[in-house]
Parts: structure tokens; sequence; C-alpha cells
């Protein structure tokens, strides 16, 4: 009887992983799809190295030079911003505080990856730009660096979970014989553990990256909107907000509307990228631990 229930269970998780992934299959093809018009009527220096983005002028302009760099730019910003927090909110979480604390705090941390988008950008767009617009002196505080400090605390929970399990895991294998040596325990954070997690930091740090990519309505509420070449106090305009404010605006099958499912292919070759080399890094650390 346990190896009948076994069998159903594998088969069930089985046609569950096949229906997934033949769902991201038919969602890659149909966007492929979609965006061949445009691939075959524009050349490839105009859309990846022109300068301008331009659809419904009379000379038109297809680059998305602007958007792809404004995209990394706030999600690296975001990273760099959210990695030494949320490792240092790791390392506390992991040898500072009671193991049932530790619980109820990640608990919390992980109700801030639920919270929806459109609430982050509210709350920027009232708080955060408000605030740099009255504190350096802005025109506007929608800017580049109003979407990495706003992107950063969406991305805090996803770094600071991953990396607890991983300080976690160290501590268990590590901490007893470092403190039976006399070793303190901040020595043994910075010289033991950081070093033993550093994989682990860099793997989340880069899922933490792809998910920053595909963000889009808080970043579009607070990052100006503007398609032209990013500026850490200026206005800019991410991939995912571009398809996002045009798609409804665009006339059904014609170039623009292709355009536009070419830029989510190009944003769908970014993330892939990302996962296969954090996967590749995971496994790599999974070998050497």
């Amino acid at each position: 009887m346990k190896d009948h229930r076994e069998n159903i269970f594998r088969i069930i998780i089985t046609i569950g992983a096949m229906l997934s992934s033949v769902l991201v299959l038919l969602v890659f093809f149909y966007i492929l799809k979609e965006s061949i018009p445009f691939f075959k009527e524009a050349k490839f220096s105009d859309y990846i190295l022109g300068d301008s983005w331009s659809p419904l002028s009379s000379k038109q302009s297809y680059s998305f030079l602007p958007m792809i760099l404004a995209t990394l730019y706030i999600s690296f910003l975001a990273i760099i911003i959210a990695t030494p927090l949320s490792v240092g909110c790791s390392l506390l979480l992991s040898f500072n505080a009671h193991k049932k604390h530790t619980r109820i705090i990640l608990s919390f941390i992980d109700m801030i990856a639920g919270i929806p988008s459109v609430i982050f950008g509210f709350l920027g767009l009232v708080i955060l730009v408000k605030f740099l617009e009255k504190n350096l002196n802005m025109v506007t505080g929608e800017s580049v660096l109003a979407g990495g400090i706003l992107l950063s605390v969406m991305l805090f929970p996803y770094i600071v979970t991953g990396c607890t399990e991983t300080f976690i895991k160290g501590k268990k294998i590590y901490y007893a014989a470092s403190q039976s040596l006399g070793v303190s325990k901040w020595y043994t954070m910075r010289k033991i553990m950081l070093p033993f997690a550093a994989n682990s930091i860099f793997v989340n740090m880069l899922l933490a990256f792809g998910r920053a990519i595909g963000e889009t309505m808080a970043v579009m509420m607070v990052a100006g909107n503007s398609p032209i070449f990013p500026k850490l106090l200026g206005r800019a305009e991410t991939i995912p907000s571009l398809i996002a404010l045009e798609m409804g605006t665009a006339t059904y099958k014609s170039i623009h509307y292709s355009s536009l499912y070419g830029a989510g292919l190009i944003l769908i070759i970014i993330i892939l990228i990302i996962q296969l080399l954090a996967y590749m890094l995971n496994k790599t650390g999974m070998r050497r631990f």
C-alpha cells in the first residue's frame, strides 16, 4: 500500500513538472512568434546599438539600448544596496538571536515578499520620491536612484532567507569547534562564516537580480518612465515598464506591437542567462561542501 501511494504521488509530481515546463515553453514560443516580424523588419544595429525609442514619430526608431541599460542599472543599484543589509541581518539572526525569535522575525521578513508591488510603488511615490525632491534639490524625485532604493527593499527578504539558511548550516558545522578553540563570535562570523557562505550569497544575489529585472509596477511608479539613457538622478524606463505602458496603445500586429514582444524576448533571455549562471554556481558550491 505504501509503495502504491508513493507511485501515485510520483506520477502527480511528474505530471505537474511536465505541465509547468510545457506552459513555460508555450509562453516563450508565443513571444518569439509575435516578435519575429519586428526582428525581420529592424536591423540588429538599430534595436541594440541605437540611442532612441520613438515608434510613433515620422522617423520611427526602435532602440532597446536605453531600456536595457536602465533595467540593468536599477537592478544593480538595488542589489548593491540590498546585499550588505541582507547579509548583516542574516548574520544577526543566525548568531545573535534566539531560535524562536529568529523564526518569528523571518516570518515577518517573508511577509514583505508577499506585499503587492503596487503598494511598494505607492509608498515610494508619496514618501521616497518626495524625500529625494526635498533633500537633493531635484526637480522631480522620480529617478534611477528612487527605483534602486525601492527595489532594494523588495529584494531584501529574498536574500535574507537564502543567506540565513546557509549561515545556520555553517554554524552547525563550524561554530562549536571555533568556540572550543576560544575564537570570538565576531571573528568566526567574519573569517569563517562569510567565506563559507560566499557562494550562497552570490547565488542569492543573482536570483534576486533576476527578480529585480522583471519588476514592473513599483519601478514604473518611481523611475520616471522616460526612454532615455539612464543617470543616477535622472529619469529612466525599464523594459517591463515599457511593455506595460505601451502594449495597450500599440496597434495590433503592427511593428510597434511586435517590437514590444521583442523587448519581452530580450528580457527573458537576460533572465535565463542569470538563472543558468546561478544554477551553475549553486551546483559548484554543492560539490565543494
